[in-house]
């Protein structure tokens, strides 16, 4: 290939601009001309595309968002709009093109590939709930945003001598709310992959404070439930002034880590190394530090998963 096209689609990570930056300057590096499209698969079809070289990707690696914008496209959902899409990218030469995003961008690559266009998706979210990579670019970021803000908000709770419910993201996944209430030392997980038990939670919270712990924090998935609702019924049942607090768009913005960073950069070089030799259908994944490639439909088709073993332990280590 000579020509190939990259673009963030669906919500915005931490590290998608260094995963940019690595396939502009991997295709410029290798003899090709790289391509921007700009918001997405609505981008694509509008035809809002750029030409990239190394000077586009100055100074992004370290920025947070995405400097291609991202939008999500109804139009593209239709088969009317993936060819309009695909008419474009011939129309401008590209023959390849690479897809940075979550799970329903990832579906887009895969839509494209199936169409006999050249796609490689690399899995970029927050959430980290696409199964066949061990890791999305963006995860490490939130998890350590999210630990901040909980470590601040601990100070208040102590302070005040109350129970806060700390709402995060994730989706229906529940990666950002063990790996924060593990490490933020949270004395209560609530995640969509498993029941709630509130009487259990609230049992847990009045043992607590029967030992002389005046303050909790309560880590809880989006997917699980609101904090608003359930500060009340908390609050009832262990007679402990408790507050929520939602952090929201908080947890997406931020300068990406520099796991995040090399990640993005790794999955980004290898993506083009797949357009180069004309592969396609291809999402590029890491397992056991080693970045490689699978099938986009197989790798779909995965069940979500969580991390049984480290939400085992942290129920352990809350009590």
């Amino acid at each position: 290939m000579k020509k190939i096209g990259v673009l963030t689609s669906g919500g915005d990570a931490p590290g998608m601009n260094a995963a940019i930056r690595a396939v502009v300057r991997t295709a410029v590096y290798k003899g090709m001309k790289a391509y921007g499209i700009r918001r997405g698969f609505r981008g694509l079809i509008n035809g809002d595309i750029d030409h990239m070289d190394v000077k586009s990707v100055g100074e992004i690696i370290h920025r947070g968002g995405t400097i291609l914008n991202t939008a999500r496209s109804d139009d593209f959902k239709s088969e009317e709009g993936m060819k309009k899409a695909i008419n474009v990218l011939n129309v401008f030469g590209i023959e390849g093109l690479v897809v940075i995003g979550g799970d329903g961008s990832l579906r887009g690559a895969l839509d494209l590939s199936e169409r006999g266009f050249p796609t490689v998706g690399i899995p970029g979210t927050i959430d980290n709930d696409i199964s066949c990579t061990e890791q999305s670019i963006g995860f490490d970021t939130a998890v350590n945003t999210v630990l901040e803000a909980i470590n601040k908000i601990r100070d208040t709770v102590s302070s005040h001598e109350r129970t806060n419910i700390v709402e995060v993201m994730g989706r229906y996944s529940g990666n950002i709310a063990i790996h924060t209430g593990m490490a933020g030392g949270a004395e209560g997980i609530l995640i969509p992959e498993m029941p709630l038990d509130i009487d259990k939670l609230c049992k847990r919270i009045i043992e607590g404070r029967h030992r002389g712990k005046t303050s909790s924090i309560i880590i809880l998935a989006e997917g699980a439930g609101k904090a608003v609702e359930l500060e009340q019924i908390i609050e009832e049942k262990t007679g402990m002034e408790t507050r929520a607090t939602v952090l929201g768009y908080l947890q997406r913005g931020g300068n990406p880590s520099a796991a995040d960073i090399v990640l993005a950069s790794r999955m980004g070089y290898h993506a083009v190394c797949l357009l180069e030799k004309n592969i396609g259908n291809r999402v590029v994944i890491i397992r056991g530090n080693k970045i490689m490639d699978d099938d986009i439909a197989k790798a779909l088709a995965m069940p979500k998963t969580f991390n049984e073993d480290l939400y085992e332990l942290a129920q352990v280590l809350s009590i």
